[in-house]
C-alpha cells in the first residue's frame, strides 16, 4: 500500500471512532435514544460497511 492509502485508511478509522464516540455520548446523555454501546457499535458497523463497499470498487 502506498503511504497515501495508509493515511486515508488511518483518517477513516479515526473518523469512525470519533463518530461512534459522539453517538455513544449523545445516547448516554439522552437515555431515551437507546443503549449507548449498541448505538456506537451500529455506527461502527455502518461505517465499516460503507468503507468496504467504497473500497471494493
Amino acid at each position: 500500500m502506498s503511504s497515501l492509502a495508509l493515511a486515508v485508511l488511518l483518517l477513516l478509522v479515526l473518523v469512525t471512532l470519533l463518530l461512534a464516540a459522539g453517538v455513544a455520548y449523545a445516547v448516554h446523555r439522552y437515555p431515551a435514544l437507546g443503549v449507548p454501546m449498541t448505538v456506537a457499535v451500529a455506527v461502527v458497523v455502518l461505517m465499516v460497511t460503507t468503507i468496504g463497499i467504497i473500497s471494493a470498487h
